[in-house]
């Protein structure tokens, strides 16, 4: 585990200030001071970061890669309730209420994260209010796409699901190329259908029609090309807005 102190200033461009919405109000000399009181941390592919159950004293950012969050079922089964990514946080619940995790965290590729102890962290929600309302707006974003998600597995068909996802995937994760859009998966085939709580068969399936169809094109196991996001918005339906 690392800290920037003295050094504040000169690694301020490699951590994840200026990645987060929550410190988007601040100038330079502010997020100085708050790179002096951060520390870092690395993980493997595969490491946990904690477990269901756990305590964590800390707010973690996701400075770079990304990680799962999940449950285990009481049938054994993994489902997969978010997915975190350069400049989201987690950990904010523990942290405020002091209750157990209600998920276990996993780094899905290697994985730096910047991370602020209880104490430190209220000592900059003291200073900075701004930033608490920033996790408010934060926390009600990901309320909403919390709702629509269960809203969609209610009206949206399965097929439908896998390309909402897609698209999903596509407005985070997509890079504009030549000829469209290049969408790095976060997750693996068998993490989508973990993710939207259906069978790996029916998201490789689904996958394999749209390809058949020309929306996308596969590129390797952790990448595809999106090539016609009009149909693929055709194909996930629509959601009526409330």
């Amino acid at each position: 585990m690392e800290k920037c102190d003295v050094c504040a200033a000169q690694c301020l461009h490699k951590l994840c200030m200026h990645k987060v919405p929550i410190f988007s109000s601040l100038n330079q000399n502010d997020l100085i001071h708050i790179a002096s009181v951060i520390h870092h941390k690395k993980y493997l592919k595969g490491e946990t970061l904690f477990f269901e159950g756990d305590r964590p004293d800390a707010l973690v950012i996701v400075n770079e890669g990304s990680v799962k969050a999940f449950k285990i079922t009481q049938d054994g089964r993994e489902q997969i309730l978010y997915v975190f990514s350069e400049g989201d946080f987690f950990g904010e619940r523990n942290l405020f209420s002091r209750q157990a995790s209600a998920y276990s965290v996993e780094a899905l590729e290697p994985v730096k994260t910047c991370f602020f102890t209880r104490k430190s962290f209220y000592g900059l929600l003291r200073a900075y209010p701004d930033i608490a309302v920033k996790i408010i707006e934060e926390l009600g974003e990901r309320m909403n796409r919390m709702e629509n998600a269960l809203q969609s597995m209610g009206v949206r068909s399965v097929d439908e699901r896998v390309s909402a996802l897609l698209l999903d995937f596509a407005e985070k994760y997509g890079t504009s190329v030549p000829g469209g859009t290049l969408i790095r998966l976060p997750l693996s085939r068998e993490g989508m259908a973990n993710y939207l709580g259906i069978a790996r068969e029916t998201v490789s399936r689904k996958l394999g029609l749209l390809e058949n169809e020309g929306i996308i094109r596969s590129n390797g196991n952790k990448s595809v090309l999106l090539l016609d996001r009009n149909m693929l918005e055709s194909s996930a339906g629509k959601l009526i807005d409330h």
